[in-house]
């Protein structure tokens, strides 16, 4: 195709080098699907019928710690466009810098929060010198990628509805032009919902016509504790035929939410409640990239469009393999934590984002650990400032949790001085709403017992970093006799006999944690469902041993029963499952302190 004129609006429809051109979209992440599984993913969705590609870009993910970049290996944006327009797929991107994705604050990196004074999505100064500092390195990636330039960029969105925000009215103009004057040429476009359009546009943006439905829902995203979402293909379809209009489908397939990446919701409730870590969102594509009958009834739509889909022969669900899984942990690991983590000591407690770590930009996700000493009974209350979910612990002894909805425990008399342990969980930040500005995480205010606040503090960030989980790779690990009442790091030796394939980890009868598989985070688990299995990308393991980490809160009664189990899978979950055995239970009191 000559690139003479790329995508206009000037009309009742969209054109391309002139020519009538119908958007059929597709919402994939390349920062939630692993990048040897781009390529597929891709394939699959031109097969369906689709034509344009759109996927946001994280802040947090790029730019996790201030002036330090990253667009390499997973976050490599460049290859990600590249690959796109070899497969002749058009891109609209999507960069922010607010992005809500049902992503932690909305893409925007934690270290925002350390200023007291913040105005997140506003023009306030030192905001928009940050965002003017990311762009200066992204933008100059994108503009070579652009259709001017030979590349697959159609249409750049102006940060993300903003209409359901709109604190500040020069907002919007200063990331307008923050795109333009970067070298942006191509069609600039906003996303709002129906009031949202009132107030979130911008001059020279599309219009109202021609029309696009930027993000017509596939499914919907899930909340730990609520029912699995589903909306089913026939309703999909049919909608999608009364629409005479452009469309993005959100999302046609959502991956997964690695990590600590998953955000919160806090539309229409009390208190936050924190996302799951698939984001399998009900989509054509499941979580690890299997058609579904939507996948299959919405290609037959598409062909309508333009006669028969493209036919391509992608993965599909692998055969069964066999492994065997063993656990061995630590002999005597001698206070763990004092021997790793350099400890602060703060009078009052201080918030995850304000601690004096990671090169003073703070602590981001993970848990941070609060002690002090007690020396009477009585009531604890939070006053409301923990963030997100506390377990409580007298002299190693659970005690009970402080969040949202029980903010006092009655502490147990005990002789002497004893130590008082907080162990706080960041459950995610809220994404989307007007509370960004809020979600600071970790002890957010004072502590007080008997009505006195707490004092002299010493605060330990445990973030879950590679490089913090690694640190218990080596040393003796011993066998637990009997039930912890503590936090636990549990180490496995995952074997693999054959090339690996896609599988699931179940973890019947195990309350709350994070999986590791060789160093990478799986994401978070909670038996209170709805989800009840981490995917397990096949990339990611290899041939032989494979180390598997689980550091795990609490237990349930069935901690004799294998953690890591693979059996029992939810029939949307149609990957391979691998057989395992479980042959030791062994784990590291992680709080021995």
């Amino acid at each position: 195709m000559s690139r003479v004129e790329g995508l206009r609006a000037n009309s009742s429809q969209f054109t391309l080098e002139g020519e009538p051109f119908r958007i059929l979209g597709g919402s994939i992440h390349y920062f939630r699907v692993p990048r040897a599984y781009w390529e597929d993913r891709l394939l699959k969705m031109k097969a369906c019928g689709l034509n344009t590609l759109t996927t946001y870009v994280p802040w947090n993910m790029h730019e996790p710690e201030r002036g330090a970049f990253h667009f390499e290996d997973q976050l490599d944006l460049e290859a990600y466009l590249r690959l796109a327009g070899s497969l002749g797929l058009w891109v609209i991107l999507r960069p922010g810098p607010y992005i809500c994705a049902e992503w932690d604050l909305g893409g925007l990196p934690s270290w925002l929060l350390r200023d007291p004074n913040m105005k997140l999505r506003t023009t306030y100064p030192r905001f928009t010198d940050a965002v003017n500092s990311f762009f200066n390195q992204l933008i100059k990636k994108v503009v070579p990628h652009q259709y001017s330039e030979g590349g697959p960029i159609i249409a750049v969105q102006v940060e993300n509805e903003y209409g359901s925000y709109a604190k500040d009215g020069q907002y919007m103009p200063f990331i307008k032009e923050a795109l333009l004057s970067r070298g942006i040429t191509e069609l600039l476009l906003t996303s709002d919902n129906k009031e949202g359009l009132k107030h979130g546009g911008v001059k020279g943006g599309i219009p109202h016509k021609p029309k696009m439905v930027m993000e017509y829902w596939s499914g919907w995203f899930d909340l730990w504790g609520d029912l699995h979402h589903v909306y089913t293909a026939e309703d999909v379809v049919t909608e999608i035929l009364k629409l005479d209009m452009s469309i993005n489908l959100y999302v046609f397939h959502g991956g997964t939410n690695f990590g600590f990446m998953s955000g919160a919701s806090a539309v229409g409730m009390p208190a936050p409640k924190p996302m799951v870590t698939s984001y399998d969102y009900d989509a054509p594509l499941s979580e690890a990239g299997d058609y579904t009958a939507k996948y299959h009834l919405l290609r037959n739509v598409f062909s309508r469009y333009h006669g028969e889909c493209w036919c391509v022969c992608c993965r599909v669900g692998n055969p069964t393999s066999s492994v065997s899984l063993s656990l061995s942990l630590p002999s005597p690991f001698i206070s763990p934590l004092k021997l790793i983590l350099l400890p602060l000591k703060s009078e009052r407690p201080v918030n995850m984002e304000n601690l004096p770590v990671n090169n003073n930009n703070g602590q981001s996700y993970g848990y941070t650990l609060y002690e002090t000493s007690i020396t009477s009974e009585g009531t604890l209350n939070s006053k409301n400032n923990i963030r997100d979910r506390a377990l409580v612990f007298v002299a190693k002894h659970f005690v009970g949790v402080l969040d949202y909805k029980t903010q006092e425990l009655s502490l147990p008399d005990g002789k002497g001085k004893r130590i008082l342990s907080l162990m706080v969980e960041n459950c995610g930040r809220v994404n989307y709403g007007n509370t960004l500005d809020e979600q600071r995480k970790g002890l957010v205010g004072d502590i007080e017992l008997n009505k006195r606040p707490l004092r002299d503090f010493i605060i330990r960030s445990l973030d879950m970093k590679p490089g913090f989980v690694n640190r218990f790779t080596s040393g003796h690990w011993m066998s637990m006799r009997q039930r912890p009442t503590f936090p636990s790091f549990f180490q496995a030796r995952l074997y693999v006999n054959s090339p690996p394939k896609d599988t699931f980890i179940k973890l019947p009868g195990w309350s709350k944690g994070v999986v590791f598989i060789n160093g990478k985070n799986l994401g978070r688990y909670w038996s209170i469902g709805p989800q009840q299995t981490l995917y397990v990308p096949g990339p990611w393991l290899h041939r032989g041993d494979n180390q598997v980490q689980y550091f795990c809160l609490l237990y349930t009664r069935y901690f004799y029963q294998s953690p890591f189990s693979t059996r029992d899978l939810s029939p949307r979950l149609s990957s391979v499952c691998y057989e395992t055995t479980y042959l030791k239970k062994t784990c590291l009191p992680f709080m021995s302190l």
